[in-house]
């Protein structure tokens, strides 16, 4: 392969990456006030987190599919794993500054049980673009067929 063609994959996987982490975190970002706010205050932090959950499982789903589908790299492993590299580099920075917490406090007042559906939604976060190709859909590779016979 020619350093061009290598540089260009490698920006392919750096573009995806980013724009993937930040439809995730932006999405997070949005929510996390809004649970704050007014859920926790009704149900409480271990229901509300929890709540939220699903909500972010779907963008999680929803954004790996439209980056790996938009931005075309082979390295799908690679874009979820840089997506969840500046995700934990936010969070341990922008967010426990904004909340006035130390990363002792932060793990120290996270509950144990919405704390652990987080920590798994960090994993499907880094493995889901390994879910979806890069190839054209089973509809589309159908219509450029059709089109071409």
């Amino acid at each position: 392969m020619k350093w061009a063609t290598k540089q260009r994959e490698l920006l392919a996987m750096l573009k995806a990456g980013a724009i993937y982490f930040v439809l995730v975190f932006g999405a997070g970002f949005i929510l996390g006030p809004i649970r704050i706010l007014f859920v926790v205050p009704r149900f409480g932090v271990r229901v509300a987190e929890l709540m939220e959950a699903p909500v972010m499982l779907v963008v999680i789903v929803v954004a790996a599919r439209w980056v790996v589908r938009r931005v075309h790299t082979e390295h799908r492993l690679a874009i979820g794993v840089l997506a969840l590299g500046l995700t934990i580099v936010f969070e341990f920075t922008l967010v426990l500054w904004l909340r006035g917490l130390t990363l002792a406090e932060y793990f120290r007042e996270r509950d144990p049980v919405a704390a652990t559906v987080y920590y798994l939604l960090l994993i499907a976060f880094a493995f889901m673009p390994l879910l979806f190709s890069t190839r054209n859909s089973a509809s589309e590779l159908h219509n450029e067929a059709r089109k071409a016979g």
